[in-house]
């Protein structure tokens, strides 16, 4: 009697904590070249941001078979829960209010021109496929199950790119898309979302002949740059283990409050309003039901705070080093969930996120060159919406550690418009192919 044998693909590490040294040693690497002065490496990171590096080994090595599904998420839930939150708080801690007004409404109304793209953007995808590949958004002759709708998947990438994960997540549970199509969307949404990252972090390199070709203005993104290395300089010291031991207590004790007010927060808001009710059904789409939604607002919101306090002195001694330090390592996690692969499998909703996706990059651009906004507004507006809070600061911060703060705030105002404009993307998606 013949034995069929079955092997199913083994990750070559197997630990979490060798998975992360590995992470670690990559990043070390990565900064250790991108740090040389002259030479090949000096050259190479002309042209190659380190940031994108951050991001492409890490996700080729798990495509490679790497890491094990679990080690990355592990590594991606502790830095998205324990490092993001306090890399956001050490970071907004410096925020300078005066001149992050100062930068004026083009930052918002790039945002605003980002969150449009995306409504608008969806149903005119759909609206193309529909004429081209008419099956590939659902329009056939067959009864299609509830839950199994194209338009309904779509619009938890709406959610996704306008808010956030708990915006997703909203969508998800609102039109009881089914977990076997909401994995596929998931996949589109990273692949997509991470292919424009790329493409952000490329031309920052090239963001003063951006700006140039748009006739741009970014004098106050400069003054703002120059304040801050100014400031720097003048009040910068040598940080003493004291100095640390206090950056890291301060940083985690609001982790630790914003952790505590998850877990109240929603049952506490949700909780006075009747189930079911618009109330109830406002709140949990805007994404008070999520734990995740108030760590990063309780964290961002007690580091507004405490920057009107002498607390902002902390920024002294480097706080906003070992804030971007976490940001890497966060990104770093985010890489290692990519799956290069995973492009041919779903090469069909692929190609509706990419239509999906230049209409809002075309939308920002001619925004853009109407307003004259710099290219920095054009990222961070982007990301704010397609990324959220997660990778909002970390492109801000790509233009200089002192704009983080601008991408923190500009994400926190996704969620709050997030699920509208997802609702608002799926009723037009559903009326395009005549559900």
């Amino acid at each position: 009697m013949a034995v069929t044998e079955t092997t199913e693909k083994v990750a070559l590490i197997q630990s979490d904590a060798v998975t992360f040294g590995l992470i670690m040693a990559v990043l070390g690497l990565i900064f250790y070249t991108s740090s040389r002065g002259q030479g090949f490496w000096h050259k190479f990171y002309k042209h190659i941001p380190a940031l994108l590096l951050c991001y492409f080994i890490p996700g080729a090595l798990n495509t490679l078979g790497f890491f094990e599904k679990s080690s990355a998420d592990n590594i991606y839930y502790i830095a998205s829960r324990y490092l993001l939150p306090a890399s956001l708080f050490l970071l907004t801690l410096s925020i300078d209010f005066k001149k992050i007004i100062g930068l004026g409404w083009r930052a918002v109304a790039m945002f605003f021109a980002g969150t449009v793209g995306v409504i608008i953007g969806g149903p005119l995808a759909v609206l193309l496929f529909a004429f081209i590949a008419p099956e590939w958004v659902g329009i056939t002759d067959q009864v299609v199950p509830k839950g199994e709708e194209i338009w309904a998947g779509l619009a938890t990438v709406a959610g996704s790119w306008i808010g956030g994960g708990a915006n997703q997540a909203s969508m998800q549970v609102l039109y009881e898309v089914s977990d076997t199509l909401f994995g596929t969307m998931a996949v589109m949404d990273v692949l997509v979302a991470e292919i424009w990252m790329v493409a952000l972090l490329f031309m920052i390199k090239k963001s003063d002949s951006i700006d140039k070709w748009m006739k741009a203005d970014n004098s106050s993104i400069e003054e703002l740059k120059v304040t801050v290395e100014k400031y720097t300089r003048e009040n910068e010291r040598i940080a003493s283990f004291e100095d640390y031991k206090m950056i890291l207590g301060l940083a985690f004790a609001v982790v630790g409050v914003a952790h505590l007010a998850s877990i109240y927060f929603p049952t506490w808001i949700l909780g006075s309003v009747e189930k079911g009710s618009t109330a109830y059904t406002v709140f949990d789409n805007i994404g008070f039901g999520s734990a995740f939604f108030w760590i990063i607002i309780v964290s961002t919101a007690m580091a507004l705070i405490l920057s009107q306090t002498r607390m902002r002195k902390i920024e002294h001694v480097g706080s906003t080093k070992i804030g971007t330090v976490f940001i890497y390592i966060l990104v770093a996690s985010i890489g290692m969930k990519m799956d290069l692969t995973k492009i041919f499998e779903h090469y069909q909703v692929f190609f509706i996120g990419l239509v999906w996706m230049m209409i809002h990059i075309i939308i920002l651009f001619v925004v853009a060159k109407l307003i004259k906004a710099p290219y920095f507004f054009i990222a961070v507006g982007s990301k704010a919406n397609i990324g959220g809070a997660a990778s909002a600061p970390v492109v801000a911060a790509a233009f200089h550690p002192s704009l983080a703060p601008v991408g923190v705030l500009l994400a926190i105002l996704g969620y709050a418009v997030g699920s509208v404009g997802a609702i608002a993307t799926a009723i037009m998606m559903k009326a395009v192919v005549g559900g």
